[in-house]
């Protein structure tokens, strides 16, 4: 228990009526007396009849599991025994979610709803440590400030429902079944996979004349995009992928770009692996066909740590090479900042494109777009405006760099990252790239 502010007003008030006998009239010590001995009951009464710790009653509803990127509900109810108070509630959480505010009501024998908006910051374990209440007593003149423990674990993981949305909104159904079920378009695919009775507006070029000369009716041959190719997702996991952009570390969005991919590719019907790499290789998921592959994508990607450490790209793509033993789609999701430190990055994707075909994505902060774009109202603002430049300018250096050695290169924000990642997969699969 501590005095409130209000306490402190009325213990000034009353320093400043001792003055009173002395500027006034000496017989005005009887309302110094009396106000003192009025305020010290108060507190006194005050006191007792502020409820304790023990008895305020509290049960708490987690989510089962906290996505990147989404808030969940934490649902906590609280009662008080006796005199009913107005209580100032705040959740103590651990440092890899986002901070909630704080929350006032009132509380009394009957349990009082209070939900909170959980946000994790980073994957891995979370905990709800603890919630904490400070409310008043009756007067007003003393405060108590309780903590109940909670201690409650929670579990921050990729955002595979966000996958799972982003794959049926953004897509037509033409695209999404692309290897999936059979279908007829002009121009998908080369591997043969049925005939069919010609109708009109049809190609004619894919008329069977033999098999249309045995059944004696015009018959036109069924293609579809080939199937069982091998897609490799190589993750950078190095210090600047741990550094926040538009609401999450880069690397977790890296990871949502390629689970979606991912999910894409296998139900395509190709084989699907991940790579994660930092100052050395951290994780690689083999290759492999169906949903089983994407689940354990989808563990892996779940493991993968923050690291503080500079990304090797020496040491990580070379090792990715020695794995892979047939020509693969290698999808390098990165960043960088300039080109002395992309110096190596350029040099190692580039001995990768040799031997297979790279998509090569980073992230661009859109910020950098806004100041650059920006009409310089003030010298400070010319100045940020010139350094933005200057950074994009040499973004684009890299990323010709890159495009000249042969691999596709997508500099994009978070929010389009998925989508033209799953376009130039969808793009390399019809021209039967790989």
């Amino acid at each position: 228990m501590y005095p409130s502010r209000r306490t402190i007003v009325f213990v000034a008030a009353g320093v400043a009526l001792a003055t009173l006998p002395v500027l006034v009239a000496p017989g005005l010590w009887v309302v110094w007396l009396f106000f003192w001995t009025l305020l010290l009951l108060l507190l006194a009464v005050d006191g007792v009849l502020v409820p304790r710790g023990a008895d305020i009653s509290h049960e708490v509803t987690l989510p089962d599991t906290l996505f990147m990127g989404e808030e969940r509900a934490l649902d906590l109810s609280l009662s008080v025994r006796g005199r009913p108070v107005v209580a100032q509630v705040k959740l103590d959480l651990s440092e890899t979610l986002a901070q909630v505010p704080i929350q006032r009501a009132a509380l009394d024998d009957a349990p009082t709803r209070l939900r909170f908006a959980l946000a994790p910051l980073r994957r891995g374990a979370a905990t709800v440590e603890a919630v904490w209440l400070r409310y008043a007593g009756p007067f007003g003149l003393i405060e108590r400030t309780v903590r109940v423990p909670l201690d409650a674990p929670l579990d921050a993981v990729p955002n595979i429902r966000g996958v799972r949305r982003l794959a049926l909104e953004f897509f037509s159904p033409k695209e999404f079944r692309m290897g999936l079920r059979i279908e007829q378009y002009a121009g998908d695919g080369s591997e043969f996979d049925s005939l069919r009775e010609f109708m009109p507006g049809l190609d004619h070029r894919a008329i069977d004349w033999k098999a249309s000369a045995r059944h004696t009716q015009l018959l036109v041959r069924k293609f579809r995009a080939e199937r069982n190719r091998q897609v490799v997702i190589a993750v950078d996991a190095g210090r600047l992928m741990a550094e926040p952009l538009a609401g999450l570390p880069r690397l977790d969005h890296a990871i949502h770009a390629g689970l979606l991919l991912a999910y894409f590719s296998v139900r395509a019907g190709d084989r699907v692996g991940l790579y994660s790499f930092a100052e050395r290789p951290k994780g690689f998921a083999e290759p492999r066909a169906g949903m089983p592959a994407f689940r354990a994508m989808l563990k892996l990607s779940g493991g993968i740590s923050y690291a503080d450490g500079e990304t090797n790209y020496t040491l990580g793509l070379t090792d990715l090479m020695g794995r892979l033993t047939r020509r693969s789609l290698v999808v390098v999701l990165t960043d960088f900042v300039d080109t002395i430190t992309a110096e190596l990055m350029v040099d190692n994707v580039q001995r990768l494109a040799k031997r297979h075909l790279v998509v090569f994505v980073s992230l661009r902060d859109p910020l950098l777009d806004d100041i650059s774009a920006a009409e310089p109202r003030h010298l400070l603002a010319l100045e940020r405006a010139v350094v933005a430049e200057s950074f994009l300018r040499e973004r684009e250096l890299v990323i010709k760099r890159l495009r000249n050695s042969g691999a596709y290169c997508i500099d994009t924000t978070p929010d389009q990252m998925g989508v033209q990642l799953v376009n130039r997969y969808l793009e390399i699969k019809r021209r039967e790239m790989i």
